[in-house]
């Protein structure tokens, strides 16, 4: 009997990169969550790489800091293509292409960025970064406000105050239209409520949180409320459940069942079409059950077991997140 884990297109929607790059994205021994023979071993078939930008100064030297690592660890993601043994890997830019590379049995890589600080206080850098590395959609900020929006989570060391623009800013606006015309998903995971509320009305395409949770299920300033969810919905957007502890269960150590509480309450809600899988790795993420790509399957044998059909399983584990991606190409006019 096929196991279905192993007939299913797996894309986990937020991975993180270790930085400064380690030059082990193809070693077979090595402490890192996910590299391309854990992903096979796993059957993980595409994989969202996050260029991740700590927060920093908004100023000038700030600024260009950022913009210095993001380019810096876009050029390692996008050096992660071709064949090294038994192993390949191939960065996509398309749907098509993310299809073709799982058909091939390559790696599918698609690049992305975790914060909007990483442009540098230039929103039109988007279109640039989307053009030279295929970025396929960008976090308006992370952990502290930054030039573009107030984030879920202030920086006291930043000396944040609870709010600093009251949701998105001019520079914001402007970084999410360029966004839209560039094909890239405007992803609202660290964004204060205020901030996804705002992207959500106008953005030309669905917003979406590539690691979040379900606030109702865990009191998480992190997670998306109810009120969120039901604007997701609204506006044809996706909630991607990821696999931190934290943000499964108050106090910590959730598993790999809370983890598909969360997808069951989200579906319950506002429909399985809404909701997909992230793990978070090499950024935090990691849960009994899920410690690294390796175990990839083990989700899947959880979603079966919380009667999930096979169709279900299929959008959810990335079925949703392709049609997206997708959504935004067709509706890009900068491509």
């Amino acid at each position: 009997m096929t196991d279905l884990h192993n007939t299913l297109l797996t894309l986990d929607s937020h991975i993180d990169i270790p930085w400064p790059d380690r030059q082990d994205a193809w070693a077979e021994d090595t402490p890192r969550q996910v590299n391309v023979p854990k992903t096979r071993k796993g059957g993980l078939k595409a994989v969202c790489l996050a260029a991740y930008i700590p927060q920093g100064s908004r100023d000038e030297v700030g600024h260009a800091e950022a913009w210095e690592r993001v380019q810096g660890m876009l050029d390692v993601i996008s050096g992660i293509e071709g064949r090294q043994g038994d192993h390949s890997a191939r960065v996509c830019r398309t749907t098509a292409d993310v299809r073709a590379a799982c058909e091939a049995g390559d790696l599918a890589v698609i690049p992305a960025i975790e914060n909007g600080h990483g442009l540098g206080g230039q929103p039109e850098r988007i279109a640039e970064l989307a053009r030279r590395y295929g970025v396929r959609y960008m976090t308006l900020t992370h952990n502290g406000h930054n030039a573009l929006a107030d984030a879920a989570i202030p920086r006291k060391d930043l000396a944040d105050s609870e709010t600093l623009h009251g949701g998105l800013s001019d520079l914001g606006r402007e970084a999410i239209a360029h966004m839209n015309r560039s094909g890239v998903l405007v992803d609202v995971s660290h964004a204060a409520k205020s901030t996804m509320m705002q992207a959500s009305e106008i953005s030309t395409t669905p917003v979406f949180a590539s690691h979040s949770c379900a606030r109702a299920l865990c009191d998480h300033p992190r997670n998306l409320d109810d009120e969120q969810l039901d604007r997701l919905k609204e506006t044809g957007g996706l909630i991607q459940v990821t696999a931190m502890g934290s943000f499964l269960k108050k106090g910590g150590g959730g598993t790999v069942e809370d983890l598909v509480r969360h997808v069951s309450y989200i579906a319950n809600r506002i429909g399985v079409e809404h909701v997909g899988i992230s793990s978070d790795f090499d950024g935090g993420g990691g849960i009994p059950g899920w410690k690294d790509a390796t175990e990839t399957a083990n989700v899947t044998h959880a979603l079966q077991a919380a009667g999930f059909s096979d169709a279900d399983i299929s959008a959810i584990w990335g079925g949703n997140m392709l049609r997206l991606l997708e959504t935004a190409e067709k509706a890009a006019t900068a491509l």
